[in-house]
C-alpha cells in the first residue's frame, strides 16, 4: 500500500546515512593513526554514493507525500460533505415555527477553523413559503475576542425580524387584557377622574383592553445594544349586558431595549420599556387627555404587557447546534447588526459524531 511504501523508502535512506556515519567514525580514528590518505578518499567517495540515493529518491518520497496528503483530504471532505448533507433542513422551534438552516454557501476555511453559513431565518412549520428576507454576502468566518473559544455564531438582525413577522403573520401578536393587578383599571369607575365622559356614560361597567400590533416589531442591533420599536393599536372596549362596545383607539409606540443570555442550548432573551408615546386615532366619548392617560398606560404596559412578553422570550430559541454537544463559558456580544456568540463545547452525551444531528 501506498503508506507502507512511504514508510519503507525513508527507513532504508536512513540506513544508507547510518552507513556513512559509521565511516565518518572510522575515517577519524584512522586518521588519528596516521593510516593513508587513500582511506579518507573511501570515505569521500561512500558520501557521495549516499548523497546520490537520496537524490534519487527524493522525487519519489515528494510525490508519495503529496498523494497520500491529497487522498486523505479527498476523503475528509468527502466524509464532511457527507455529514452536513444528512443533517435536517431546519430545527423546530415551537409548533408554528422552525429556523431554516439550510447552508447557502460554501464552507470557509482557516488554518485554524472551519466556517458554515446557513439561512438562519424563521419559517412557518410544514410550509414551504419562507420570510422574504434578502440573505447578505457571505461573511468572514466569526472572529471571536477570546481565540481560544470553540464555538463562533454570528446571528443577523434579520433573523430577529423574520421571527417577528412569522409570528405577526401568525396572528400571534393580539391580546385581550381582561385582567390586571389593579382590577379597578377595567371599571368605568376607576376612570371617572381620568375620563369623566367615559363613566357618564358608561357609569360602573367592565371594560376590556385589546391590543394588537399594527406592523411586525422592528429590531436593529447596534455596539451592545438591541433596539425594539413596536408599533400597536389599543381599543378600550366597554361591556353592557351582553354587548361589546368599542369606545376608543389609542395608537401606540414603544421603544424598548433588549438583552440576551444563553439557557443551555438556547438563545434567550428579555425586553425593557424606555419609552412610548400616544395618539388618538378615533373616539366615541368626545377628545381625551393624552397627558391623563398616559401614567395609566405605563402601568398596564409594565406590569401586564412587558411580563406576557418575556415569559415567551424566556424560553428562547434553539441555536444551530449538534446534537450531543452543549455550550460552555459562553460570551455574547453585539456589533454592527449582529448578535455574536462565542462559547466552548463539551460532550453532553456519548454519541458517535456520526450519529449526531442537529436538534
Amino acid at each position: 500500500m501506498l503508506d507502507k511504501g512511504v514508510v519503507l523508502i525513508i527507513w532504508e535512506c536512513e540506513e544508507k546515512l547510518h552507513e556513512v556515519k559509521d565511516w565518518d567514525m572510522k575515517v577519524r580514528w584512522k586518521r588519528k593513526r596516521n593510516w593513508k590518505q587513500g582511506t579518507k578518499m573511501k570515505w569521500k567517495d561512500h558520501v557521495t554514493q549516499a548523497t546520490e540515493i537520496i537524490d534519487a529518491f527524493e522525487g519519489q518520497i515528494g510525490s508519495a507525500v503529496e498523494k497520500a496528503i491529497t487522498k486523505k483530504l479527498e476523503e475528509g471532505v468527502s466524509k464532511l460533505d457527507s455529514f452536513l448533507q444528512s443533517l435536517p433542513k431546519e430545527i423546530k422551534v415551537d409548533d408554528t415555527a422552525s429556523l431554516n438552516v439550510t447552508f447557502v454557501n460554501d464552507l470557509s476555511l482557516s488554518n485554524s477553523s472551519i466556517g458554515l453559513e446557513i439561512n438562519g431565518l424563521f419559517a412557518r412549520k410544514s410550509k414551504d413559503a419562507f420570510p422574504k428576507y434578502r440573505i447578505k454576502n457571505a461573511q468572514t468566518l466569526v472572529s471571536c475576542t477570546n481565540q481560544s473559544k470553540m464555538l463562533g455564531i454570528s446571528l443577523d438582525e434579520d433573523v430577529f425580524n423574520s421571527a417577528s413577522t412569522l409570528y405577526y403573520n401568525a396572528k400571534f401578536m393580539q391580546w385581550i387584557i381582561d385582567k390586571v393587578p389593579d382590577q379597578s383599571l377595567l371599571n368605568t369607575a376607576g376612570w371617572r377622574f381620568i375620563v369623566p365622559q367615559l363613566y357618564k356614560k358608561y357609569p360602573n361597567d367592565d371594560m376590556i383592553m385589546n391590543i394588537s400590533l399594527s406592523s411586525p416589531p422592528v429590531i436593529k442591533i447596534s455596539s451592545n445594544n438591541i433596539d425594539a420599536t413596536v408599533y400597536a393599536d389599543l381599543i378600550i372596549d366597554v361591556l353592557e349586558a351582553h354587548d361589546v362596545i368599542p369606545v376608543c383607539c389609542i395608537s401606540l409606540v414603544f421603544h424598548g431595549s433588549g438583552s440576551v443570555k444563553i439557557i443551555k442550548n438556547n438563545l434567550a432573551g428579555s425586553v425593557k420599556l424606555d419609552d412610548f408615546s400616544m395618539l388618538l386615532k378615533w373616539s366615541d366619548i368626545g377628545n381625551l387627555r393624552m397627558f391623563l392617560i398616559q401614567p395609566v398606560m405605563w402601568t398596564l404596559i409594565e406590569t401586564v404587557f412587558l411580563p406576557y412578553v418575556n415569559s415567551h422570550l424566556a424560553s428562547g430559541f434553539p441555536l444551530p447546534i449538534i446534537r450531543g454537544f452543549t455550550l460552555q463559558n459562553t460570551e455574547i456580544t453585539c456589533s454592527y447588526s449582529a448578535v455574536k456568540v462565542c462559547s466552548d463545547v463539551a460532550f453532553s452525551d456519548s454519541y458517535r459524531l456520526s450519529q449526531h444531528l442537529i436538534y
